[in-house]
């Protein structure tokens, strides 16, 4: 019975997390800045907060024992700029993001951000163009056919703390080379409403 009880709670789980992955590939768009998207901007925080992804789902969105991007060598550095999509009370954003690949260890992404709302999650995802153009596009893929997901996205874990930041790293196995121009903050539940932008 017990053998039954934790096979049942695994399963709950991976269910959970691809419900939460499909989310995430449904809400991003194209960047546009229209708010065609309402069912995605009506979910409330605490429902946003019931969305949040544990690393035990999808370890691919965030890795705690990582070296963060910025004390690789060779790290690109890039601070954020707010969007106009931004929901509202997110006009104190600010932080920075760094960008390290090596064809060995692959990618790694580090942000560091405040001012975002307290206890509040949020995904950081590598996307195809730079801030300046459509609030930086689609989002990065390895392969442009395959899922919208990790490992073929780079997605990222932001957890807000009580006092509104964050900082956190992932690491991809394969480098991104020059194909992922920025990295962009949405919030869970709303990932149309991105908050803030960097340009790699």
């Amino acid at each position: 019975m017990i053998r039954g009880l934790v096979r049942g709670r695994a399963s709950a789980m991976a269910v959970a997390g691809l419900v939460v992955l499909a989310a995430l590939a449904a809400g991003c768009g194209d960047g546009s800045t229209s708010d065609s998207g309402a069912a995605a901007t009506t979910v409330s925080p605490s429902a946003s907060a019931s969305a949040s992804v544990e690393p035990s789902m999808s370890p691919m969105m965030i890795n705690p024992s990582a070296t963060p991007a910025d004390r690789i060598a060779g790290a690109q550095k890039s601070t954020f700029t707010l969007l106009s999509t931004r929901p509202a009370g997110l006009d104190g954003v600010s932080g920075t993001a760094w960008l390290a690949q090596n064809p060995t260890t692959g990618t790694t992404l580090t942000v560091a951000v405040t001012g975002l709302a307290p206890n509040t999650h949020y995904i950081a995802h590598l996307h195809a163009k730079p801030c300046s153009v459509d609030n930086g596009g689609g989002h990065f893929k390895f392969d442009p056919n395959g899922p919208a997901a990790p490992p073929n996205e780079v997605h990222l874990t932001v957890d807000a703390d009580s006092a509104g930041a964050s900082t956190a790293t992932v690491t991809n196995a394969r480098p991104v080379g020059e194909a992922a121009r920025s990295v962009v903050i949405h919030p869970v539940g709303a990932l149309d409403k991105r908050v803030a932008c960097a340009d790699f």
